[in-house]
């Protein structure tokens, strides 16, 4: 009996018409496997993972595979996006035991959840084989099994061992991590590896504030340089904003077509402090098209941000995206059709597949004459009015708590940098950056009111919700982190104090039920369900760890209301991570981030007014933070501000006090004045 049709993730709906007797993960699929005394596979995949459906389509589906599957094991289908504590011990059993790791992930376990052999994607007469000896080495080989499984948990107990040396993150750290960086570019491409390539939104915001404090010119334009590639590459939606998870090619012009709400959060980050810091028209559009897109494509009215959308329509991966040249005459015309095909690099011979193309900016048209740029946008609007009536992917609309917090923070900032004024804009993008300023606002407004309503059960996170309803799985470190973060960011955004009470709520929780020795934190809390062994992973990946994450919100915090023992949490759990930043920069982009936050003090900045919004001295404050500045504007003593407490106007006039690691110049009254003292 198939027992995923009550399930809140799609990516297990997805399966639960599948012949084979899939359990979800639980107490009563292991004492089921121990009462028929079979192994046990663990198949861990999401919803918009491309080789997860070419596997479920080939194997899952098949009656024949069902059949051997459930006479022979007890099959337990996880979402790695639900339960990212089951996947992260398993995913690090995969990467010992093949040294590599993916999804679909494919592993088998005795009956108390030990690993013993793991893979990853398998086509079907492998996978049949597989099956086929696994259960005849379950019944004739037991004792070698149980010893490799114990070897296994033996190897993933040290991988994610807690306690291990710890140093200060200085600026000798953040300096050589740069250098790796700069010696990992691609400088013809941009970014960093070869082919897949994935967006690597952390390094770039830790090489923009390490920019702003050293001034190097390397730093930005490593960053300038990668965010152009991308923008005007395959892997950025040229008609409606976003970006794929990742390029399948070495210089961004094939996507892999899933878009995921994390990267699309990050990278409006990271165009976001690009267009503060250069005034750059191209990640001014970008970052509005990127909050157009999770606004428009991924929020849930009412509720929070959809997860991501499918990589494949109608099981063929590229079909809602990919373009020919006659398609774009028939859609424009003739004139329009031969210009869009040159603009977007739309050839005859294709870009992708069956002679397609996927559009990519060929041109260089954010500094086009004004008639050109409208040409470009008209020719945009109509093609993407053609490709809406084409099938669509799906969309996995299951709210995830971490990857909300991303997305609040991202849109928090862009909206207060829009909605100041901190940094112009042509004439003919005001009006339409207003109006996505106004639909990201709301949408961000109700993520976190979502968060704060939903998520928030008896004062502790819950990791997913799907229409408007909670599910079962407690959060983890990362949600804890991303979560205060982000309601850190709120509290900026609206100058309210609930939304500060409500962060240090969740970062006490997590300094009491995640703490490892040393300093370190685990990533599942000490009341969470026992797994084979607890993970703490210090690195960041597609995600920032749940390490960096709960640092970042401790800096935050501790900066906003002056409680200095959450800075020192931050300073210690930064410490766990240092060894490693140096040497493994690519993997560690969060921990640098917020390492160059606490390098700079980080400053704390209020803004005593009567117009938080339109304030010239807000303005000034936001376009001139210091890297991870926090920023607060409003009337003298606002209940719940701590940084508006006991400071008043100076002569009646807007004034601005500026701080630094608890110590605070004087006050000042004009623009210039707080920016040297920004620039000090």
């Amino acid at each position: 009996m198939n027992r995923l049709a009550n399930a809140t993730s799609p990516y297990l709906l997805q399966h639960a018409d599948n012949p084979v007797d899939w359990w979800p993960w639980g107490d009563e699929a292991f004492a089921e496997a121990k009462r028929r005394d079979v192994p046990v596979l663990i198949s861990v995949g999401y919803a918009a993972c491309h080789w997860c459906h070419v596997m479920a389509h080939e194997s899952f589906e098949d009656e024949n595979v069902g059949r051997l599957l459930n006479d022979n094991f007890v099959a337990i289908k996880v979402d790695r996006e639900e339960r990212p504590d089951v996947d992260a011990v398993y995913m690090t059993a995969t990467q010992a035991m093949t040294g590599q790791g993916g999804w679909p992930m494919t592993v088998f376990a005795t009956p108390d959840g030990t690993p013993f052999f793991c893979g990853t994607y398998f086509p079907k007469p492998n996978f049949v084989r597989l099956l086929e000896s696994v259960g005849t080495a379950w019944r004739e080989q037991r004792d070698a099994v149980l010893r490799q499984g114990a070897q296994v948990v033996e190897a993933i107990g040290g991988a994610q061992a807690v306690g291990g040396p710890t140093t200060p993150l200085t600026a000798g750290l953040l300096d050589a991590a740069a250098d790796q960086l700069a010696r990992e570019y691609d400088a013809t491409n941009g970014g960093f590896g070869g082919a897949p390539k994935f967006p690597p939104h952390m390094n770039l915001l830790f090489l923009l504030r390490y920019h702003q404090r050293t001034g190097s010119g390397q730093a930005l334009e490593i960053v300038r340089h990668t965010a152009e590639a991308m923008a005007r590459g395959g892997i950025h939606d040229q008609l409606a904003g976003g970006f794929a998870r990742y390029s399948v090619d070495g210089h961004w012009t094939v996507p892999h077509f899933e878009k995921m709400l994390y990267d699309n959060a990050l990278l409006l980050r990271c165009y976001t402090h690009l267009w503060r810091l250069t005034g750059d028209p191209l990640a001014a559009r970008v970052a509005r098209d990127t909050a157009r897109f999770l606004a428009d494509e991924l929020h849930r009215p009412g509720e929070g941000f959809a997860s991501a959308l499918d990589a494949d329509t109608e099981g063929v991966e590229g079909l809602t995206y990919a373009w020919t040249p006659a398609q774009l005459v028939e859609v424009l015309g003739e004139d329009d059709g031969r210009w869009a095909a040159d603009l977007f690099d739309v050839t005859a011979s294709g870009s992708f597949e069956h002679g397609t193309s996927v559009l990519r900016l060929a041109r260089d048209v954010d500094d086009a004459d004004p008639e050109v740029r409208a040409r470009w946008q008209d020719v945009v609007r109509r093609l993407l009015a053609a490709r809406d009536t084409r099938p669509q992917p799906a969309r996995d609309d299951k709210v995830v708590a971490a990857w909300n917090g991303l997305a609040i923070t991202a849109l928090a900032e862009f909206v207060r940098l829009v909605e100041s004024g901190a940094v112009t804009v042509a004439d003919d993008d005001a009006n339409l950056l207003d109006g996505v300023t106004i639909v990201a606002d709301g949408a961000l407004r109700q993520a976190a009111e979502h968060l704060a309503t939903a998520h928030l059960v008896d004062g502790r996170l819950r990791r997913v919700s799907r229409d408007g309803v909670v599910g079962e799985p407690a959060g983890v470190l990362e949600d804890y982190g991303c979560v205060a973060e982000a309601f850190c960011a709120m509290h900026q955004l609206t100058g309210s104090g609930p939304w500060l009470e409500l962060a240090g709520g969740l970062l006490d929780t997590a300094l009491a039920r995640f703490a490892a020795p040393g300093g370190g934190f685990y990533d599942t809390a000490d009341d969470a369900e026992q797994l084979v062994t607890r993970p703490a992973d210090p690195t960041d990946n597609a995600t920032p760890s749940g390490r960096s994450a709960l640092v970042a919100a401790l800096v935050s915090y501790a900066a906003l209301t002056g409680e200095s023992r959450y800075r020192e949490a931050a300073e210690a759990a930064l410490a766990t991570v240092a060894p490693i930043v140096a040497r493994h920069a690519r993997f560690t982009g969060y921990a640098a981030t917020v390492g160059e936050a606490l390098l700079s003090g980080p400053y704390e900045i209020a803004v005593v007014t009567d117009d938080p919004t339109g304030d010239p001295l807000v303005a000034a404050a936001l376009r001139h933070a210091p890297p991870g500045a926090v920023v607060v504007a409003g009337r003298p003593d606002q209940p719940g501000v701590p940084l508006l407490a006991d400071r008043p106007l100076v002569d009646g006039r807007p004034t601005a006090y500026v701080c630094r690691g608890f110590v605070c110049q004087r006050p000042v009254t004009t623009v210039d004045d707080l920016v040297a003292q920004l620039a000090g």
